[in-house]
């Protein structure tokens, strides 16, 4: 067979910059990259075996395993792996370019200050890089299942790489790294043993680490030979070599859980909380090992909603899917981990994964136990714990509200919020526990920012009553709120949207609102003023201190949420508001007792601009408010 000649390439230029950043100040602890290469082996034994279920005679030639050898003399360390290994092809796009969404994003983001402490990328796909920290050049000899073609790859790291065909007799992949100087810990057998305990224990497949040992001679042997002892070198089995999910409980400490969800997250952190159930029935049997982060992956914080990471799926300790979104709603795709399931069929594909009951089962079991975590941890003494957590992923949870009809009440019940009543956020159930007395529903406001709904002059009935109101600000709350009609048999109502019913309500001591009504006649002419800028005039019950403010109504959509679509390019509805009056203000007193139709109108729109300024919004027409504006001051 006529072998390929050497070619050169350059790198992409996303790699070149990973590589810079890898190589000179990404990693804070270099040992991280032996835990790269070993998951990377592994991923690709994964491969192999599922892609052995059409090719059963793959499974004869060897024991899938993954090796580690190392040369203290030539300062070399070898990882090898018999796994579905790579083509030319695949040997450029996977080892020459960054195809993954969101690294760019990533890599623009890491500011200086992160970067010694950012030893997360290989959730991007591209921990294999994470070599040139100790080594100064990588060599990947790689022959795919079922080809008789095997290649070499080659790069120092500084901007291209080589590759050109080679003779390997056996499929799988081997990576040499030729150590840097001072890099010399990582070609002995005692550090490498001690890193794959630390970072690779659970790997579900062998983990071979050559050693030099010691034997007796042979007694047959000469008398000058009979006594001595020989050095021998042989692979030993250096992990458990068992999937942890498979290991009963009992047998499982915390750090073994910790250690499993670093070895599958790339060492993103700890995990919060983790669920670990084996359920056996009459109709299928299955594993969960559900995780819950404490922080974000980058995926999430720098990827799309729709390109996630679900649940790795096996079928009999058979690696199925990486990402099986099946298993969990988009709202819980912060949850990470494994099912096994026993009784699926090895050949399931995504699509059968939708439709198919037993599927549909564990789902819901899913569910259910991810909940139940997130409930735990919020009802821990340590409140702070959990509010670490919502800051995280509370905008991905809230998605559940209209996502999951099932769980809407579960799910609102882990929701927090900032409140008027309060420092700091606070829950749906600790809200009705203040609740007033004739209080009956839980009053919210969407703004666009925390600052903007507390100055909400929407809110200022309710002060006077002593009611609370919750501070609504992410920009996903418009939305997700409108699926939430109540809660505990509390309705859930907007303050800036339809009637507010507040006469069961008391006013607070030593407070009282002022229900002057609008008179017909001026409430005419304002409208008659305004013309198509608003749906309707009328006097507010909700204002005590502010001339006016804009309400639309019940079931329509907040104004700051129909200008963030416009914004994004999005369609949405444009609703007109109502202009709410209070008619006990002095300037609409004012307005009242002005004749001149010429400045009443001037008065009237500079009413409308106000409204719509404290409600976040832009005018048409700024310089004509400011000419309104210091009409009225110079005539006051």
């Amino acid at each position: 067979m006529s072998q390929i000649p050497e070619q050169k390439h350059a790198f992409q230029a996303e790699v070149q910059r990973v590589l810079q950043l890898v190589i000179h100040s990404l990693y804070s602890n270099k040992e991280i990259f032996l835990r790269e290469l070993v998951s990377n082996a592994s991923d690709a034994l994964d491969k192999l075996r599922f892609e052995a279920i059409t090719h059963p005679e793959w499974l004869q030639e060897a024991e899938l395993a993954i090796e580690i050898e190392a040369d203290e003399t030539s300062k070399t360390l070898t990882v090898r792996d018999n796994g579905i290994g790579m083509s030319r092809e695949e040997l450029i796009n996977n080892l020459g370019t960054i195809a993954r969404s969101g690294t760019k994003q990533y890599l623009e983001a890491l500011s200086d200050a992160q970067k010694a402490d950012a030893n997360l990328i290989g959730q991007f796909g591209v921990g294999f890089y994470s070599g040139f920290i100790v080594a100064g050049t990588m060599t990947v000899r790689s022959k795919k299942a079922g080809s008789d073609e095997a290649f070499e790859w080659q790069s120092d790291g500084s901007g291209e790489f080589t590759i050109k065909g080679v003779d390997k007799a056996s499929r799988g992949t081997e990576i040499v790294l030729q150590l840097k100087d001072g890099e010399e810990e990582f070609a002995r057998s005692w550090r490498l043993e001690s890193l794959v305990g630390k970072y690779s224990d659970h790997i579900a497949f062998p983990i071979r680490l050559k050693k030099s040992v010691s034997v007796e001679s042979d007694e047959s042997a000469s008398d000058d030979e009979s006594n001595a002892t020989k050095v021998q070198e042989k692979f030993e089995t250096v992990n458990k070599a068992s999937a942890l999910w498979t290991r009963p409980k009992s047998d499982l400490t915390d750090a073994d859980y910790q250690a499993f969800f670093a070895q599958l997250e790339h060492g993103m952190g700890d995990a919060l909380t983790h669920s670990h159930v084996k359920v056996e029935g009459s109709s299928q049997t299955y594993t969960s090992l559900l995780f819950v982060p404490a922080k974000p992956p980058l995926d999430m914080m720098f990827g799309n909603r729709d390109e996630r990471k679900g649940l790795k799926l096996y079928v009999k300790r058979v690696f199925i899917m990486d990402a099986a979104e099946q298993l969990l709603p988009a709202y819980l795709r912060f949850v990470r981990g494994v099912v096994d399931s026993d009784d699926l069929p090895l050949n399931v594909s995504r699509e059968l994964l939708q439709d198919n009951k037993l599927t549909q089962a564990i789902r819901a079991s899913c569910i259910k136990r991810s909940l139940d975590m997130l409930d735990k941890v919020a009802g821990d003494d340590d409140k702070e714990k959990y509010l670490s957590f919502f800051n995280h992923f509370g905008a991905t949870l809230k998605e559940g509200l209209q996502e999951d009809y099932a769980n809407r009440e579960r799910i609102a019940k882990l929701l927090r919020y900032n409140s008027t009543a309060v420092e700091g956020m606070t829950s749906f159930d600790d809200y009705i526990a203040r609740m007033k007395v004739g209080q009956e529903a839980i009053y919210y406001i969407t703004a666009e920012s925390l600052l903007a709904a507390k100055n909400s002059p929407h809110l200022e009935a309710l002060k006077v009553k002593g009611v609370e109101v919750l501070l609504m600000h992410d920009r996903i709350d418009e939305w997700v709120i409108s699926y939430l009609n109540e809660y505990n048999g509390k309705r859930v109502q907007s303050v800036a949207k339809g009637d507010l019913k507040l006469d069961n309500i008391a006013d607070a001591e030593g407070s009282k609102l002022d229900h002057t009504p609008l008179a017909d006649a001026l409430s005419k002419r304002i409208s008659d003023a305004l013309g198509e800028r608003v749906k309707a005039v009328r006097g507010s019950t909700r204002l005590s201190e502010s001339a006016a403010c804009l309400v639309v109504d019940q079931h329509d959509m907040a104004l700051h949420m129909q200008r963030v679509l416009k914004a994004a390019g999005q369609a949405a509805p444009s609703s007109k508001a109502a202009l709410e009056v209070n008619a006990a203000h002095p300037l609409v007193k004012r307005m009242d007792a002005t004749e001149n139709n010429e400045k009443f109108n001037e008065l009237a729109v500079l009413l409308f601009e106000q409204a719509v300024l404290s409600e976040g919004g832009q005018l048409d027409d700024p310089s004509g408010f400011v000419k309104r504006l210091n009409g009225l001051l110079l005539a006051a």
